[in-house]
């Protein structure tokens, strides 16, 4: 592998473009190629400086070599443009979620173990200060024995987000609003407590019934494997602005709230013999003009794909934790039926 390592991005959008910043940002990466349907993004991503390409198949056709293929396109070709870079010899960096299915999500696996290649899945939120305190604390069993979780979502996502003909909104190319929202909690979740069982919930459409294909709001409840209670609240019908994305958990020896609109800041510890740190200041949220998103830790990935890559260290969110987040939004939406 060459010094620096390389990169395409399919996929020209916010997110694409984040992406194609982060690598020319990175000193040992480079961008060789941008990739999208839309003849519009060409103009869009001249200031790249690298050739574009108006689908897949054309840059795998013609398109300069990369190490590594970025897929931020919309949710529903996750699968199959991931696919198609393992095929063609590229590791993978993929947005979230790593596909729509938990089935999608062994395709790729199966097919990256034959190919030999890595798949890096984005869950940048496990960067963010208050994230990684709460590892350490779980990890380091402060709380003792976890009896509840609670995660609340509640953001904004209203007809300023989506647009007529646009691929938010439409149920084979989005997935649903805890795919697309709500799965950098949920993978959070897991990463903290494991995998959950006895899923029970509710599912509510309030005002998105021209809006989206699917329901924008849920009161979710489960057991953890490892022991404990969890309840999910979720909706995106929040009037013109996110109000919060938070977690509580209550423990044997103590209580801890991580609040704000992004689970970005630490509202309450209170656990036996133990005093708060200083946490490092949080990143500001991923700003798309009407409405926010998680917190603007992509630099932290592309560090760790390429420290990986280059065999520094290992993959932060495998291919495995990715298809985790999947099935357990799956078995969610499977009480929708």
């Amino acid at each position: 592998m060459s010094e620096k390592i390389t990169f395409a991005v399919i996929g020209a959008g916010h997110i694409g473009k984040r992406h194609a910043t982060m690598v020319q940002r990175h000193p040992e990466g480079e961008l060789v190629a941008m990739v999208d349907t839309d003849p519009a993004r060409r103009a869009e991503v001249e200031s790249f400086g690298v050739p574009f390409y108006g689908s897949i198949e054309e840059y795998f056709a013609s398109g300069p070599k990369a190490d590594v293929l970025c897929v931020c396109t919309p949710n529903g070709f996750h699968a199959h443009h991931a696919m198609l870079a393992l095929e063609n010899g590229c590791h993978v960096v993929c947005e979230k979620p790593m596909a729509l299915s938990k089935a999608d999500c062994e395709r790729i696996i199966y097919k990256s173990l034959q190919t030999s290649k890595l798949v890096f899945c984005v869950m940048q939120n496990r960067y963010s200060p208050p994230s990684l305190w709460l590892k350490e604390m779980i990890m380091e069993k402060r709380l003792g024995q976890i009896f509840m979780v609670q995660i609340n979502c509640y953001w904004n996502r209203d007809d300023r987000y989506y647009k007529p003909g646009n691929w938010k909104g439409n149920q084979a190319l989005d997935g649903g609003t805890l795919f697309t929202q709500f799965s950098h909690f949920i993978d959070i979740m897991y990463w903290l407590f494991g995998d959950i069982r006895n899923i029970s919930g509710r599912f509510m459409d309030f005002n998105h019934q021209q809006l989206t294909d699917f329901e924008d709001s849920g009161l979710i409840q489960f057991e953890f494997m490892n022991g404990g209670a969890g309840t999910l609240n979720y909706s995106t019908a929040v009037w013109d602005s996110n109000l919060e994305s938070s977690m509580t958990i209550i423990g044997e020896k103590g209580s801890i709230k991580v609040g704000g609109q992004y689970m970005n800041e630490v509202e309450y510890c209170h656990v036996q013999d133990y005093v708060m740190p200083q946490l490092p200041p949080s990143s500001p949220a991923n700003d798309y003009g009407h409405y926010k998103g998680s917190a603007a830790n992509h630099h932290f990935i592309f560090e760790n794909v390429i420290d990986t890559l280059k065999g520094k260290t290992f993959a932060t969110t495998n291919a495995l934790e990715g298809l985790k987040v999947v099935e357990i939004i799956e078995r969610i939406y499977e009480l929708k039926k």
